[in-house]
């Protein structure tokens, strides 16, 4: 059963993700970030080449001919990916076949349209049977 992780109250939901893959990349972890909307998935894929601040992290479109070499994906189709260990939902939904990753991540910023989504995915996963843990991000 997939795990499933809220960090919330974040004040910037890009910034947080970035942070949050930058980290697991650092542990040496593999990484989809789940991103349908093209213009949320074209201002992550700015963010990643400037994570670290002197850095970058190595990503790509899980499309592109590179994305089985590429530790952390953007996609926007979660069908016939090359990892299945971590994703991070940017999506305002829950993304179909979620269960097949061992964990899943939502950043839920401080706007309160996000929260209520986020609501609403945390009752449904709850509904599913995933186990869930909570982290509040506030002043942090």
């Amino acid at each position: 059963m997939t795990k499933v992780f809220f960090y919330h109250n974040v004040q910037d939901r890009l910034g947080a993700a970035c942070a949050l893959v930058s980290k697991a990349y650092a542990q040496g972890k593999d990484f989809t970030v789940y991103a349908p909307d093209p213009e949320r998935a074209q201002v992550l894929d700015r963010l990643l080449w400037t994570q670290p601040p002197l850095g970058f992290l190595p990503h790509c479109r899980a499309d592109s001919p590179l994305a089985a070499e590429t530790p952390v994906l953007i996609a926007s189709r979660l069908d016939a990916l090359p990892q299945d260990q971590r994703l991070l939902n940017l999506a305002d939904d829950i993304p179909a076949d979620f269960d097949r990753f061992a964990s899943l991540i939502e950043v839920v910023s401080q706007s309160e349209e996000d929260r209520q989504q986020a609501r609403q995915r945390f009752r449904q996963y709850k509904e599913m049977g995933c186990e869930i843990q909570s982290t509040d991000m506030a002043g942090r």
